[in-house]
């Protein structure tokens, strides 16, 4: 089977639709289907070129027998409504064009969390009369609207009639979360017509290990509790919640050797450690993105992850990827998100929530995992227990059942 594949973010990028979309490929070429993914030069969330990038009409790569073509689109940072529509309706035209000189697939895929990229790919099978799957990470439009970024109007309206559209007009959804199946649902979508493929993790790459012996000096975090946040530091996220637990544990004496790292990039980052520098927090540690195959080394540092969205019914729907990691890692899990990701925690028994933007709460809960070795073993364990519930190889291997289902049912409808 030849997949064609259509996201806008792929490694070097390290962002979750990376990650995903890039592992889910790399077992799909060891399982014998030929993949290839038209993507754009590598550049989130800074809006730079990565080392060795050029923003080309046209450029082609292999990466782990995936055939990678990057085509030209309007560069710019993660943040700002405009400019980031802009990049991806760029993407869409141009990935569109990309795609359509990709010859024979048997199934296409666009990728959210923007659905401008499931626009393309709508593009490219009604022109290469093939079957198209849509893959939903995010309920979009409805979550730059929860986060602020834009207002309701006619342009959102106009966005949301595109939306149920290409729900309707794919031959298959696939839903990372069953919360978004039942939302679509809710809105008229057939339901026979989605499935669950949830977020997971690499187990080869992600296993426990003792702390990095370079990092932990390197950093100053000999003899430190440290907790972490690893991921975009972005508009949904309410990381203000972190300074505030550490403003908490800086005036709290059980909570001076605790330091909360932050690790990522994104909108809000600049002005998380600008306010940051005016609190006065010296307990909190902001590191730039690192390469993919770096990111664990840094994941074994923390003693706590701390996986945190603004309070919003919407994200109650969400499963940060992230959560799958740390489980995998042993690393007990702070979870200030509501709904289908409290619910696969508190199965998993690798950590426990908190209420979300509630930086009180959240320093309370360091402090006492920071002084109950016990329930911090416990954690660890259960997490690791629980990993393998999520391993991504069984879950491309899920995935690629579906697509092929799909291809398999077009090729009936034309005869063969």
């Amino acid at each position: 089977m030849h997949i064609l594949f259509l996201s806008d973010n792929f490694p070097p990028e390290v962002n979750a639709p990376a990650s995903r979309t890039f592992e889910h490929c790399r077992q799909w070429v060891e399982a014998g289907h030929k993949v290839t993914v038209v993507t754009c030069a590598p550049n989130f969330p800074t809006g730079k070129l990565m080392n060795g990038y050029r923003n080309r009409l046209w450029q082609q790569e292999e990466i782990a027998g995936i055939r990678v073509i990057r085509v030209w689109s309007y560069i710019t940072a993660n943040e700002g409504f405009t400019k980031r529509t802009l990049d991806y309706l760029s993407y869409m035209v141009a990935g569109t064009i990309g795609a359509l000189f990709v010859r024979k697939p048997d199934v296409i895929v666009g990728t959210s969390p923007q659905f401008f990229t499931a626009v393309a790919a709508w593009m490219v099978a009604f022109c290469k009369r093939r079957p198209w799957v849509f893959e939903l990470r995010d309920i979009w439009p409805e979550s730059i609207k929860t986060v602020g970024a834009v207002k309701e109007g006619i342009a959102i309206r106009l966005l949301e009639r595109l939306e149920v559209f290409l729900y309707r007009a794919s031959d298959r959804i696939v839903a990372v979360t069953h919360s978004f199946r039942d939302a679509l649902a809710r809105r008229g979508i057939d339901p026979a017509k989605i499935a669950v493929v949830t977020n997971g993790v690499d187990l080869s790459s992600f296993a426990p290990r003792p702390k990095d012996g370079v990092l932990v000096p390197e950093l100053g975090l000999t003899g430190k509790f440290v907790a972490g946040y690893i991921g975009t530091h972005g508009m949904a996220h309410a990381l203000e919640t972190l300074l505030d637990a550490a403003d908490r544990l800086a005036r709290d004496p059980r909570g001076r050797d605790i330091v909360i790292l932050m690790l990522g990039d994104g909108a809000r980052k600049a002005a998380l450690k600008a306010e940051a520098v005016s609190r006065g927090l010296d307990n909190l540690l902001f590191l730039d993105p690192v390469p993919k195959d770096q990111v664990s080394r840094y994941w074994s540092l923390l003693d706590v992850s701390i996986i945190h969205l603004r309070t919003s019914e919407l994200f109650e729907t969400v499963i940060p990827s992230k959560m799958f990691e740390a489980l995998a890692m042993g690393i007990p899990i702070l979870l200030g998100v509501r709904g289908e990701a409290a619910d696969i925690l508190n199965r998993s028994g690798g950590g426990e929530t908190f209420t979300p933007e509630s930086g009180e709460e959240l320093a309370a809960r360091l402090v006492a995992l920071r002084e109950d070795s016990a329930l911090h073993r416990k954690y660890a364990e259960a997490g690791i227990a629980a990993a393998p519930q999520y391993e991504r190889k069984a879950l491309a291997a899920r995935l690629a059942d579906i697509l092929a289902d799909v291809a398999s049912r077009r090729r009936g409808e034309r005869g063969g």
